[in-house]
């Protein structure tokens, strides 16, 4: 007899007989577990199941209910409410792990330094704030597997990055990286030692294996995040028909960044700076559209990829990148802005964000990154304090 099943309530089940019965009595059933299929309806009347077939009753319930639990479990992995609800010890979790749970905010940091500077600081922090649901992820060329067991103890920059739920730091293997990319090939040939712009070119790789492979945000150490971007696959403009590779998204496996890893190798020259990086960009997105000028700030569209308006990321021009350390006037609201690249390869470090000088880039630290700033302040309280030899 064919049968059609109707969940009811939670809880009950209605059965529908065929066409020859409906005129006939309706049978409903109250069952204390849900199940998909049933194959024998219950009977008014049904034999009392013995012992053993209760027992196996149970343990069956017992193990669809720890089934259900982990298939549960697993959702919320993939959707990233795991952050929200289940405390992480990054120590325990691989690379390979965090990044599987998708949309990954990642920075590079592809010196051998151990100690993160301010402004590296404030736009992982600032990324933490700004996408709490999501993995924030800094890869450290200068770490190895031995010292990154002991990141808390040995550099205040990590204790304080380390204390956000969502914040995760692991070495850059870059081989590892490499691995199942048109890179790796170019990788196992390049001679570091010789490279003109090493620091940048293994950047430029870096940053497009790791978004090929598992897709999110790539974001440089200088950018300090504002507001969530909407979009899933961009580019930032630098400027009107020129786009950075500063900051860029894609879902992994998209073929525009297979194609520009090809690229990438085919037209190497590490002498050029940029050559890899934001020419590289640009030069396959003229492949796919014609680039027009930005008119106010609207975003332009090439093929599904979304080429946002230099007001997302570049209000302030590389040219003019000093006033970020000038006191404004009236500060900007950046209210057309996602994120702000602060153009630290322009600074080369000369500049930096001093306490109480009121200017622009302080006054974005005690707004999107308040706990470097609560840091910054302490490290300039700790330097003015007399030392034993100031001491008479």
């Amino acid at each position: 007899m064919l049968q059609t099943v109707w969940v009811s309530s939670p809880g009950s089940w209605a059965l529908q007989e065929s066409d020859r019965q409906r005129q006939g009595k309706k049978r409903s059933w109250k069952c204390r577990f849900v199940r998909t299929v049933i194959q024998h309806p219950c009977r008014r009347h049904a034999p009392k199941r013995s012992r053993k077939e209760r027992m196996l009753k149970k343990i069956q319930i017992c193990l669809c209910f720890c089934f259900v639990s982990g298939i549960l479990y697993e959702i919320s992995l993939l959707s990233s409410c795991v952050f929200s609800y289940l405390p992480m010890a990054p120590h325990y979790l691989t690379p390979e792990q965090v990044l599987n749970l998708g949309k990954s905010i990642i920075f590079l940091e592809t010196t051998e330094r151990l100690e993160p500077p301010p402004l590296v600081s404030c736009s992982v922090e600032s990324a933490a704030r700004t996408y709490q649901d999501r993995p924030i992820i800094l890869f450290m060329r200068g770490l190895t597997n031995e010292t990154a067991l002991d990141l808390n103890t040995s550099y205040a920059a990590f204790s304080l990055l380390s204390s956000m739920k969502n914040v995760f730091i692991f070495p850059l293997e870059m081989e590892t990286v490499f691995q199942e990319t048109p890179l790796l090939q170019w990788y196992n040939q390049v001679v570091p030692e010789q490279e003109k712009n090493w620091v940048h070119v293994s950047s430029d790789a870096s940053r497009l294996a790791l978004i090929w492979k598992y897709g999110g945000i790539y974001m440089d150490t200088d950018v300090i995040s504002i507001r969530p971007i909407p979009q899933e696959s961009f580019l930032a403009a630098q400027k009107s028909r020129f786009s950075s590779n500063g900051i860029f998204g894609f879902p992994a496996r998209h073929k525009f960044l297979w194609d520009c890893m090809e690229n990438f190798v085919l037209k190497y020259n590490g002498n050029i700076w940029g050559n890899q990086g934001p020419f590289l960009m640009t030069r396959m997105l003229k492949t796919l559209c014609n680039l027009t000028d930005f008119q106010g700030t609207e975003d332009h569209s090439c093929q599904n990829i979304s080429f946002l308006n230099p007001q997302r990321f570049y209000p302030i021009p590389y040219p003019a990148w000093s006033r970020y350390y000038q006191v404004w006037d009236k500060s900007p609201n950046f209210s057309h802005s996602y994120a702000l690249h602060l153009w630290n390869f322009m600074n080369r470090n000369r500049k930096v964000v001093v306490a109480g000088s009121n200017t622009l880039a302080e006054k974005l630290y005690k707004t999107y990154c308040p706990t470097t700033y609560e840091d910054l302040i302490q490290n300039a309280k700790h330097r003015d304090l007399p030392g034993p030899e100031d001491v008479e």
